[in-house]
């Protein structure tokens, strides 16, 4: 584990970015972007398209270390490139931003209200090439959809049991038991999953260090009183699905909670901008987030 990289996370004033999507939601990121799928033919046409989409991004001069403490990327991601230094490197050596992997392939379909994550196959080897090229850590979503007690009991579990295997191999993990926004039981969920954050944490073995990542609660300061469990490096928000605007507005009433946010981050870029556009547009963005994350 990088110490730099571990304090800077801890104690920085900024937000984590996320730039991991992947598999299915890749098609989706690049028409938000303007790109139709009739530019690209395949998978290696669409993965390059949307390598370039985060590479402007990254290189873009809002996107620094001032407003930003790290970014979280997916697998072909981190596998790449920009100015011939991998992506992960790049982030940290040139913009001083601390890098993560998201490690998960996918939910699988619901069951007790919830939705686990799939089987990660060659999960010890994938943790591996991500400590080889300097990943710090990784993150991992599933979903609470109903206010079912076992359900959100079989999510979180899932979700700590390899939590200990990642940070076995030198990385902190990211939990995320996204709970769905529209969920006509929102509190309830958040209640019940609170509970077993607890129970899991106080389970952890002595040093383990992990991070939460949830969605913006129903209730202000809900979460607050985890970020001082001695495990919790952060606890970081998603914004599930709310524009910017309204995960701006719902995180800046949340004490002990910054944002890692993706479509709210990118919300506004098109690959038909020029520079001087997309980067007036990333910076807006970038600042609304900060300005929200630091209250």
């Amino acid at each position: 584990m990088n110490t730099e990289q571990l304090e800077r996370i801890h104690t920085g004033q900024g937000f984590i970015a996320a730039l991991d999507q992947s598999g299915g939601s890749t098609p989706k990121a690049l028409l938000q972007y303007g790109i139709k799928e009739d530019r690209y033919s395949g998978d290696e046409e669409m993965y390059a398209m949307v390598h370039g989409m985060r590479t402007r991004i990254i290189q873009s001069p809002a996107f620094n270390s001032e407003h930003i403490l790290g970014a979280i990327l997916f697998e072909n991601t981190m596998d790449r490139f920009i100015d011939g230094q991998l992506t992960a490197d790049y982030l940290w050596e040139q913009k001083g931003i601390v890098p993560y992997l998201k490690i998960d392939q996918g939910l699988a379909e619901p069951e007790l209200g919830v939705q686990l994550m799939k089987p990660i196959p060659g999960l010890s080897d994938l943790l591996k090439r991500a400590v080889s090229k300097h990943i710090f850590g990784t993150k991992m979503r599933s979903v609470i959809h109903e206010a079912n007690p076992e359900g959100i009991r079989q999510a979180v579990q899932q979700q700590f049991e390899l939590a200990r295997q990642i940070a076995a191999s030198g990385l902190v993990p990211i939990i995320e038991p996204e709970v769905d926004i529209l969920s006509k039981d929102k509190e309830a969920s958040e209640q019940l999953l609170k509970r077993e954050l607890v129970t899991q944490l106080s389970a952890l073995e002595e040093g383990v260090k992990v991070m939460l990542k949830l969605s913006l609660p129903s209730e202000d300061d809900f979460y607050r009183e985890l970020a001082a469990d001695p495990h919790v490096v952060r606890i970081v928000a998603l914004s599930g699905g709310y524009t910017q605007a309204e995960a701006n507005e719902k995180l800046a009433r949340q004490h002990g909670l910054i944002a890692s946010f993706s479509r709210a981050l990118s919300q506004g870029l098109s690959d038909q901008q020029t520079d001087e556009e997309f980067n007036s547009t990333l910076a807006a963005s970038i600042q609304a987030i900060y300005e929200a994350s630091i209250t």
